[in-house]
């Protein structure tokens, strides 16, 4: 997932990443660029390795809300002028965020459903996260001149042993028209593409293949025309 994401990131993007395995996988197939920025709610050791392997460019200060990590990551931010911490409403201000050169927002998702709607907050009426900044960086992000928003997330969940695809989302709706949807199977490119494009894209690139005849024909009945 995090070599298919890194493929739509390319030097000079400024970047938002969630918390998790899946952004942390993003950050670890970046350090080969040059010129990236950070500008997001909150950051991880990751961000400290892209500084380490050269790839953040140094004349733009790393600016976030608040840091969870590890204790070297609290060393390197500990009184370092190049670590810029603001309010949240501030750092997450879409408006702001669309002014950010190539703005590119890397969030997770516990489902995505065939009209390319995230969810991540609920499942099964059990509260697992809030959804933090997701809503106003996929905004901003597709606002600035040469972003992206991005929802990439494993196509099955192992402890659930279900699809993270499904027809329709039932709970609550996260962020919905992203710029790509990604798994470990594909990439959907999900802007500019009509429902039943987008559909079809989701079950033929995101979804895993043990679900994507089902999906199809539930597809087919909700009205998308899909092949």
């Amino acid at each position: 997932i995090g070599e298919r994401v890194a493929e739509q990131i390319g030097d000079g993007a400024t970047l938002q990443l969630g918390i998790g395995a899946v952004p942390d996988a993003v950050l670890g197939e970046l350090t080969g660029r040059r010129g990236l920025m950070i500008w997001s709610e909150m950051f991880s050791d990751g961000v400290l390795r892209l500084e380490k392997a050269g790839a953040l460019d140094p004349g733009q200060p790393v600016t976030a809300s608040f840091a969870f990590g590890s204790e070297e990551l609290y060393d390197w931010i500990d009184r370092n002028p190049r670590i810029r911490m603001l309010r949240t409403e501030k750092t997450n201000d879409p408006a702001v965020i669309a002014r950010q050169p190539q703005m590119t927002s890397v969030n997770t998702a516990l489902q995505v459903d065939l009209f390319a709607q995230a969810n991540a907050s609920r499942l099964h009426g059990m509260i697992y996260s809030g959804f933090g900044g997701q809503t106003d960086f996929v905004e901003g992000a597709l606002h600035s001149a040469g972003g992206h928003a991005i929802i990439a997330l494993p196509s099955w969940h192992p402890k659930a042993d279900v699809s993270t695809v499904v027809p329709r989302l039932m709970g609550p709706v996260t962020s919905f028209q992203h710029s790509f949807i990604i798994s470990e199977q594909g990439t959907a490119a999900i802007w500019g593409h009509d429902s039943s494009a987008q559909a079809q894209q989701i079950i033929d690139q995101v979804a895993h293949p043990a679900v994507r005849s089902e999906l199809l024909a539930i597809g087919q009945h909700l009205g998308l025309r899909l092949s």
